[in-house]
């Protein structure tokens, strides 16, 4: 394996890469020499900036929209990839939806949209991808969970919900496509600001954690490039949160 890029001659699909942390893991594993396909839903502007920073860096890069929560949108998803790189060799989950609700009024319409993008299209995606890495003997997958899928906050129930189905599902598919696919998750803390919070409340939840400091996207990009390239790691899950979970409830969504 070449230490300065270790994916080199490799294709990544990387899904919700057209920004937030998404980007920041499609152009590590550009920059570890993967040629990219940037998954995007209705961002499409983002998606072809961030294609065009992954051609900078001299990979090429192929950017696809599809609804994930639409499993022939998946399946046509893979078609392409298949017709343009002639394989796939790493699929990393990133994409996410993020809402708030209250259990007592949330709608049967809220629960299936983020249960559909948060572990449906995830489960499908990576059906797709087994098939088209088993072809080529093998590959790897990197699922990009939650700390909320290991701790319950209350005002994100189907959040919750599926991103702990998201763990279940990396250490199922572990189970199920060894030895020749290794499958794996990271559960982030907080690495981004969400929309809307004020920069005061985002500086007090980094302060509450072991490490005194909220983390940062690329945090997130150098665990999912670690576990790709470790080669007897599979159905973990490589949590990234400063130590957050041990210092009480951080609900980084919650004020």
């Amino acid at each position: 394996m070449n230490a300065s890029a270790p994916l080199s001659g490799q294709v990544a699909l990387v899904t919700g890469s057209a920004h937030r942390v998404g980007k920041a893991i499609a152009l590590t594993l550009a920059q570890g020499g993967a040629d990219l396909v940037v998954h995007y839903h209705r961002s499409s502007e983002a998606a072809a900036d961030t294609a065009s920073e992954i051609r900078a860096l001299g990979r090429r890069a192929l950017a696809v929209a599809a609804n994930l929560g639409d499993v022939a949108q998946i399946n046509q998803l893979f078609q392409k990839v298949e017709r343009e790189f002639g394989q796939l060799d790493v699929l990393v989950n990133s994409a996410s939806a993020f809402e708030a609700a209250d259990f007592l009024t949330m709608t049967p319409a809220q629960w299936d949209e983020t249960l559909n993008v948060n572990l449906k299209g995830p489960a499908f995606c990576a059906q797709a991808a087994a098939h088209l890495m088993l072809a080529r003997g093998g590959g790897r997958i990197v699922n990009v969970a939650d700390v909320i899928g290991l701790q319950p906050w209350p005002r994100f129930p189907h959040h919750s919900v599926a991103k702990a189905g998201l763990i279940m599902l990396t250490q199922v598919l572990a189970a199920t496509l060894a030895p020749r696919i290794r499958v794996n998750a990271v559960a982030p803390g907080p690495v981004l600001k969400p929309g809307g919070m004020s920069d005061e409340r985002w500086r007090e939840i980094g302060a509450a954690s072991l490490l005194g400091r909220a983390g940062h996207a690329a945090d997130v990009a150098e665990a999912v490039l670690f576990l790709l390239c470790s080669n007897y790691i599979t159905g973990e899950v490589l949590v990234v949160d400063g130590g957050s979970r041990f210092v009480g409830e951080n609900m980084h969504g919650q004020t």
